[in-house]
């Protein structure tokens, strides 16, 4: 990766022992065959616009988290007692310079953002049941939170007394200002009964329908009213948009690695700042290391594969064969979902959820009214209709009209774009609507 300090909020920092980043030239950036060949394991037959759900991994990562399932196979004790608790920490200290985190011991390494999520809120139940928090007091969290974090929340905190309140966002959403309208206005809910507000849950990209949130702005609005804790669900953010700890200031954030870094399923950092609340963090999986600290916890739960957590060096020589390395990606993933949105939405006469500098690498497009998107059930019902007989994966989302709304855009693809992607994939997916539209298709012809 690149020295250059005065870069080092964009994750470009590095520790003496990373591969240096190598000078980058026509002769030595990956080309687009050795991009197609990285991917070679994807289905030919699939026009795949779905990175955002479970991301993708080059076949040169897949060779080295191989690499580290033979050594483990080989000789276990070894592995254990002298290269796994090195390799996750290598990995760490990676993640640590990636996100601007003060200190590698604010990082650790988890299976996912859902389990991230159950490490947070369960620290949240247990203030409750032992009255550090009042029955009552309020958990936040925006209406569009991921599902499972909205189980996780019901399972912890309502359980345990808390009080749920939703921060209901618009969409299609035009600005950032709509979305600080409404979070101020449900802190105002939350507060409203004399109860604090003791955890804000915010995501940074929405999942369904996809959008960037303000999240530095956010969260100060959080510590100006006084919310006790802010939990940043981030779990499609490595990779897809701009990631730096001391910059937003939560005390808690995690985002996935598998989905826009690179990583094989699946593997993931929980961020928890320095402080009094982090200390009492600890893994749902209890094991030998419990009350070690949540990293050394997190790095063994057992007897399983832990490959995936040691990859991340191999991710780092990835990226860097592209251009501008993971910063470059970024940009190359955005210009072009916007392009191929704006294709789509043109080709259809509908628009996008969100303007372009709201979304990073997926966007949403609307999709002709007269398919007849009327419930989430036709959503799924379509979005099985296009992997089945066009061989297309693309999420489908559907917003109900508003009062009063006729023949409106109810349905929206999220598309995304990785590096892989091509603008035929694309293509493939217009020309399936127009053939549904010309065909006279309704959701309403599919069966349950």
């Amino acid at each position: 990766m690149a020295t250059h300090k005065h870069n080092h909020q964009n994750g470009d920092v590095i520790i003496p022992h990373v591969s240096k980043k190598p000078k980058l030239c026509n002769s030595s950036t990956i080309t687009d065959a050795e991009i197609q060949s990285e991917f070679s394991h994807h289905d030919p037959d699939v026009a795949r616009l779905n990175n955002g759900a479970f991301g993708c991994c080059p076949a040169s990562v897949i060779a080295v988290q191989h690499q580290w399932q033979l050594k483990n196979l080989r000789q276990p004790d070894h592995f254990y007692f002298n290269e796994l608790k090195k390799g996750v920490l290598r990995s760490r200290t990676i993640i640590k310079e990636l996100i601007n985190a003060e200190h590698v011991d604010e990082i650790s390494i988890v299976d996912n953002a859902t389990t991230a999520t159950a490490i947070v809120l369960q620290q949240a139940a247990w203030a409750f049941h032992e009255g550090r928090f009042q029955k009552g007091d309020v958990v936040l969290m925006l209406h569009y939170a991921y599902g499972s974090v909205k189980k996780s929340i019901e399972a912890y905190v309502s359980r345990a007394g808390g009080r749920v309140v939703e921060v209901h966002l618009p969409f299609p959403v035009s600005s950032d200002d709509e979305i600080v309208s409404e979070f101020r206005r449900a802190l105002e809910r939350g507060k409203a009964e004399g109860n604090r507000v003791r955890l804000a849950v915010i995501d940074h990209v929405t999942s369904m329908p996809s959008v960037v949130i303000p999240v530095k702005e956010l969260v100060k609005i959080c510590r100006e009213e006084g919310v006790d804790q802010v939990f940043v669900d981030a779990a499609h953010a490595i990779g897809c948009t701009r990631v730096d700890m001391q910059g937003i200031g939560a005390d808690f954030y995690t985002s996935n690695l598998h989905k826009w870094f690179f990583c094989p399923p699946s593997v993931a950092f929980l961020y928890g700042r320095r402080s009094s609340k982090s200390c009492d963090l600890h893994h749902p999986v209890v094991s030998h290391e419990y009350g070690n600290g949540l990293a050394v916890e997190s790095s063994w739960i057992g007897n399983r594969d832990y490959s995936a957590q040691l990859v991340v060096p191999a991710v780092v020589d990835f990226v860097n064969r592209f251009e501008g390395g993971i910063e470059g990606i970024k940009k190359r993933n955005h210009d072009a979902v916007v392009e191929m949105g704006e294709m789509l939405v043109a080709a259809w006469g509908t628009h996008l959820g969100t303007p372009p500098e709201m979304c990073a690498s997926m966007v949403m497009v609307g999709l002709p009214p007269c398919l007849g998107i009327m419930t989430d059930s036709d959503a799924l019902k379509l979005r099985t209709h296009l992997r089945d007989d066009f061989g297309i994966e693309v999420p489908i989302y559907f917003r109900p009209p508003r009062d009063g709304e006729v023949g409106s855009v109810t349905g929206y693809a999220r598309i995304s774009h990785q590096v892989y992607n091509k603008v035929e994939d694309y293509y493939k997916f217009r020309d399936a609507v127009d053939q549904l539209v010309r065909n006279g298709f309704t959701c309403a012809l599919l069966s349950t």
